[in-house]
């Protein structure tokens, strides 16, 4: 019984791994399906309500893919703005990084014409041409990706307000029932931690756009935009959005040490504070899901599809343990899954 038990469970986690290479191998259609998934869980809502004022469903769907649109273009005009802004300063910071390494050179005593014979614009000259590429290739890519999203996204809503009641023709009462409230669960929990990660992104990137603004340090908004932006990815995502402002301080204040000094012990205060003390608590607390399954989660869907991967990664881990909830042979897996506080104050009330 034990080695049948065994050979189960390695048989289990093999099947888990064959279909995590196989997503990872589709990751170019399986990544905008999941987008699609969790946006429903955004906008589906909003048709459902729309329907429910007797709005035709094919107008409040259409409304909502303009809405979506909407703030995808104001998301790309903030972000030209914020890239223009940059670019417009970058000469400034040229002549400051060449200051700076003259002062590196003169220090360490190297003789200053020790890199005039090199070529710069036939070494710079090709990688310039290749970073060009990329960046083409980048936006095809994305622009592909967007048209995928949305695609599932229109049939995903189109579907939403019929799907209780195809659930109670399809199976029994209680079952139909069963499967509902499952259902409903994974939205109520799914859309819970997208409020509280909202906030706390949010919370994020107006404290880090004040701070660098108290500092003087340049391009604060932009900072604090990408604080907002990459806060999405547990834990990792808020120490890699400290980097590039703590290096702009270095440049904009040379020779000058303190500022960014006291720009990197703040930002990392932020970002530690927030990202790995008060998120890890409260998205445990809010989805009833351990720490440790939310970085499981982090680094098993990262290694599948990437940073996408690790932003969908806790949704996921929440709908796997709804349904395990609601699978009496796997409940021991959805307790394994939750933080175990309510157990433990269970336990103290007796």
């Amino acid at each position: 019984m034990k080695r049948s038990n065994l050979m189960v469970g390695l048989l289990s986690v093999l099947v888990v791994f064959t279909v995590a290479a196989a997503f990872k191998v589709a990751h170019t259609v399986v990544i905008p399906l999941m987008i699609a998934w969790l946006l429903s869980y955004i906008c589906g809502p909003v048709v459902n309500y729309l329907v429910h004022k007797k709005v035709p469903l094919g107008v409040a769907v259409f409304a909502v893919l303009v809405l979506v649109l909407f703030v995808c273009y104001l998301g790309g005009v903030f972000l030209g703005g914020r890239v223009s802004d940059v670019l417009a300063q970058s000469p400034r910071y040229v002549n400051q990084l060449n200051a700076i390494y003259q002062d590196v050179v003169s220090g360490l005593d190297v003789p200053e014409d020790f890199l005039a014979d090199i070529n710069w614009a036939r070494q710079l000259g090709p990688k310039l041409a290749a970073l060009s590429g990329s960046v083409a290739v980048f936006m095809g890519n994305f622009l592909g990706k967007l048209i995928l999203v949305l695609i599932f996204l229109v049939f995903m809503l189109l579907g939403k307000p019929y799907f209780k009641y195809k659930m109670a023709a399809a199976f029994p009462p209680d079952r139909a029932t069963q499967f509902t409230e499952m259902i409903a669960s994974i939205s109520k929990q799914i859309g819970q931690y997208l409020v509280v990660k909202v906030a706390i992104s949010g919370t994020t990137g107006v404290m880090v756009w004040v701070a660098l603004t108290l500092l003087k340090v340049e391009f604060a908004l932009t900072w604090g935009a990408l604080a907002f932006f990459l806060n999405f990815i547990p834990s990792i995502g808020s120490i890699l959005a400290s980097i590039p402002p703590i290096l702009l301080a270095i440049v904009q204040y040379y020779p000058s040490v303190w500022t960014p000094v006291l720009t990197a012990v703040v930002l990392l205060l932020i970002q530690m504070t927030m990202g790995n003390v008060i998120e890890p608590k409260i998205m445990g607390d809010s989805l009833n899901l351990s720490p440790v399954v939310i970085l499981l989660s982090l680094i098993f869907f990262g290694w599948m599809w990437g940073m996408t991967g690790a932003l969908l990664s806790v949704p996921i881990a929440a709908a796997i343990k709804i349904v395990c909830e609601n699978i009496d042979a796997l409940k021991p897996i959805s307790i394994l899954m939750g933080s175990g506080k309510q157990f433990m104050k269970e336990k103290a009330k007796v």
